[in-house]
């Protein structure tokens, strides 16, 4: 059984999904690549598999969190799974290109690869994506769009240099085209 829920942010309304035990996807509002099947999926009206991931996300976006702590389980290939848990190690406010994750699973030359295994991660924020950056510092694709990608790295750079009461990141309007 998926249950789900959707979450506030001040990105947007989350789309939170679990199996009961663990998260199993997080879509951000504009996500480009969403969940493939949606059919079975339960609505949990009171939220009860997700009060610790709104807790931890609410906490991330006030800068109070930087490592989050939730029992994760997302459905991928395993060279997928490789990746997600390489992202997982990119300390927060910090990035790495795809050359640099594709050299931490062993396979250097695996750069498209981690492109396309990044892209289909379904968590979201907890497994965070948006810090892979492409060769020489530049922005590339990003499900939620680049204008939020550049917002999270700022704002995450921002808190870990100022600390979560002083960041001012403005995030972008995501009703617009991206």
């Amino acid at each position: 059984m998926t249950w789900f829920c959707t979450l506030p942010s001040p990105i947007g309304e989350l789309t939170v999904t679990s199996d009961g035990e663990a998260l199993t996807g997080l879509y951000l509002p504009q996500c480009r690549y969403g969940p493939a099947n949606t059919d079975g999926w339960k609505r949990d009206e009171a939220a009860r598999p997700f009060d610790d991931v709104a807790k931890q996300l609410d906490a991330w976006f006030a800068g109070r969190l930087t490592e989050f702590h939730l029992n994760l389980r997302p459905a991928g290939t395993p060279f997928q799974q490789e990746v997600w848990r390489c992202l997982c190690s990119i300390p927060y406010g910090a990035t790495a290109t795809y050359g640099e994750v594709a050299g931490l699973t062993g396979r250097p030359s695996a750069s498209r690869a981690v492109g396309l295994a990044n892209a289909r991660n379904p968590i979201a924020l907890v497994v965070p994506c948006h810090r892979v950056i492409g060769s020489g510092g530049r922005l590339t694709g990003y499900g939620g769009g680049l204008p939020l990608k550049q917002a999270l790295i700022q704002f995450e750079a921002e808190v870990r240099m100022y600390g979560p009461t002083q960041f001012a990141c403005r995030w972008p309007n995501l009703t617009a085209e991206t």
